[in-house]
């Protein structure tokens, strides 16, 4: 699966589009009140990445292990300092209303956290090149 994400800026514009094997759809964020850049950072775009992430995978291992979801939220936080430092204290906390005991949504979000792409993904660290 290849994805990608694209965004262009210009006065009182900022245009943002993603895409997966090719598929391409546009996501709407304002510009900031300057006109110019985005009006949500990069750092909130992150733990948004994370907790689309593990939402996302949370319904797919539900439905592969029947269990009825009817409702998901998960939030994200982390710290970040002065331009230029990485963030820290990456944490995230899930609710879910399912039709399942306790223990058996406790293991579907242990489960979960274990395969999540993008979580696994800032666990490991990659590489980020510029070309």
């Amino acid at each position: 699966m290849e994805l990608s994400a694209a965004v262009t800026s210009k006065l009182n514009e900022h245009n943002v589009v993603v895409s997966t094997n090719g598929a391409a759809q546009s996501i709407s964020i304002a510009p900031k009140p300057s006109g110019y850049g985005s009006s949500v950072n990069g750092g909130e775009l992150l733990l948004l990445a994370l907790a689309t992430c593990f939402c996302n995978d949370l319904y797919r291992e539900a439905n592969k292990r029947g269990i009825s979801v009817s409702g998901v939220t998960v939030q994200c936080t982390a710290t970040f300092g002065r331009e230029g430092e990485p963030g820290s204290a990456f944490q995230y906390t899930v609710d879910v209303t399912a039709e399942a005991s306790r223990e058996v949504i406790d293991e579907l979000i242990a489960h979960t956290d274990r395969v999540a792409e993008i979580h696994n993904t800032l666990r490991k660290g990659v590489d980020v090149v510029l070309k």
